[in-house]
């Protein structure tokens, strides 16, 4: 325990990892983003992006390339995480104040609250597809599908209440099994299509650049709010690591080669649905459901489910947990955060959220990514920009210490975050300024770093505070 902490800041979930316990490889983060990455709403992005007219070149193209850009903040917020062993609640006090990080901790965690609710809704669509497989006679039973829903939000619930370790043995496990499937249902439902050729045919729907950029550009940063949330919390996962080389390597190779892998299954089995059904649909349950061959479909449709669970409880529960901790250490602990995630991801109504892929990437993935672009560039320019990398562990578990602030709280980055969500949402307010919506998590995280970095470097002492590390040195 650290010497003189404030118990309202401080719980063992919360508090810094010893070296002992960093034990996390660079395999660890690779298979960690090869299991994060291989599930239905990947698919469905890539899917979606075909069901909006790119062809499959285009598509995965855009996807790549914004994989390619949220890998940049993903790993310099991993930085600190793997240096000093903080969660990402911890972290973000250093910019915030100690009691200002909620703000920029609830807005992060209510995301994953409502992808958590994505999750488990389509993991309830899986076991009720597989049901209405082994069982017919399970479709004409009222309230099938909400039955299926929260079973599944069970099992969720029961990884929760066993701890971090068991998300790290499901993605070390799962990973590999994954994508063995998701091969083989590229290899099965390509080849009733006549193989790649007629499914990789298509061309794109848009003829003129201008079509396309119009789509293009909220599809690109709707890629890249895919894993925004991530981008933040990801010192909840580097906290654990061996080494920063093994943090950063694992995560350079597992994000964007295991997004863009399994993204092209998702376009190639999209394209492959518009061949035998004369249109593309971009729901893999409702797909599978459309063949009568239940021995594949149901094996297909297991390897989903496991897929949904490993992603769920990695991407959407360990950061909330530890978000809504932070609100009250002595009374929330990483376990009932995790219940609180599962209550408030059924009360988002995720049905909605993903009703078709419009909804998902325009509305969902870019609005979102409008709350938290400008986190992020708060963070990273108070961490790298201000302080060098530098950090009193210490004072983020005690009151009245460098990051104290005003009562706290940072009003300064309460501003810069203000402003970079007002200015990036502005679109869907002005039409005529709808190029910022597009550009939400972009626009948004350049306004907010900027303001920051203005009215933090006009605070002479407030600087030295930060690195007063170094300047010690």
């Amino acid at each position: 325990m650290i010497r003189g902490c404030d118990p309202s800041l401080y719980n063992e979930d919360l508090a810094p990892i010893p070296l002992s316990r960093r034990t996390w490889g660079t395999y660890n983060y690779a298979s960690l983003w090869v299991a994060m990455s291989v599930c239905i709403p990947t698919y469905m992005l890539a899917s979606g992006l075909i069901a909006g007219g790119m062809s499959w070149r285009q598509a995965i193209s855009t996807i790549l390339l914004g994989n390619l850009i949220v890998l940049v903040p993903m790993l310099l917020n991993a930085h600190a995480g793997a240096k000093y062993g903080i969660p990402f609640p911890v972290f973000v006090r250093a910019s915030f104040g100690v009691r200002g990080a909620n703000v920029p901790a609830v807005l992060r965690a209510l995301v994953a609250c409502g992808w958590f609710g994505i999750q488990t809704w389509i993991g309830g669509q899986a076991i009720y597809s597989m049901l209405r497989i082994i069982w017919p006679a399970a479709a004409r039973f009222p309230g099938g599908i909400w039955i299926c829903f929260f079973a599944f939000w069970a099992l969720n619930i029961l990884v929760i209440l066993r701890g971090i370790e068991t998300i790290k043995f499901l993605e070390g496990v799962g990973a590999p099994f994954m994508l063995a499937i998701g091969l083989l249902l590229l290899w099965w439902i390509t080849g009733k299509a006549g193989g790649f050729g007629p499914v990789l045919s298509a061309p794109s729907k848009f003829h003129t650049g201008a079509a396309f950029l119009r789509f293009f550009i909220p599809s690109l940063t709707g890629m890249v709010g895919f894993w925004a949330t991530v981008a933040l919390n990801i010192p909840d996962f580097t906290r654990y690591a061996k080494s920063q080389k093994a943090q950063a390597l694992g995560q350079a190779l597992g994000l964007p080669a295991a997004m863009t892998i399994y993204s092209f299954i998702g376009v190639a089995v999209t394209s492959a649905s518009a061949v035998l059904f004369g249109h593309p649909i971009w729901d893999p349950v409702e797909l599978l459901g459309r063949f009568h061959q239940p021995v594949v479909a149901f094996i297909a449709l297991v390897a989903l489910l496991v897929a949904t669970l490993n992603t769920n409880v990695a991407a959407n529960v360990v950061s909330p947990s530890n978000d809504f901790s932070n609100l009250n250490p002595r009374l929330i602990s990483f376990r009932t955060g995790g219940l609180i995630t599962g209550v408030v991801g059924v009360l988002m109504m995720p049905w909605k959220l993903v009703s078709d892929f419009s909804s998902y990437i325009f509305g969902w993935l870019v609005g979102y990514s409008g709350l938290l672009g400008p986190i992020a560039g708060v963070m990273i320019a108070d961490y790298f920009l201000l302080r060098r990398s530098r950090l009193r562990v210490g004072d983020l578990y005690r009151r009245h210490g460098v990051y104290e602030y005003d009562s706290g709280v940072n009003w300064r980055a309460i501003a810069a975050l203000a402003a970079g969500v007002v200015v990036a949402l502005l679109g869907l307010i002005v039409p005529a300024l709808r190029l910022l919506y597009d550009y939400a998590w972009f626009v948004g995280f350049g306004v907010a770093g900027v303001i920051y970095l203005a009215l933090m470097r006009g605070s002479v002492r407030i600087v030295r505070a930060g690195l007063g590390d170094r300047l010690k040195k």
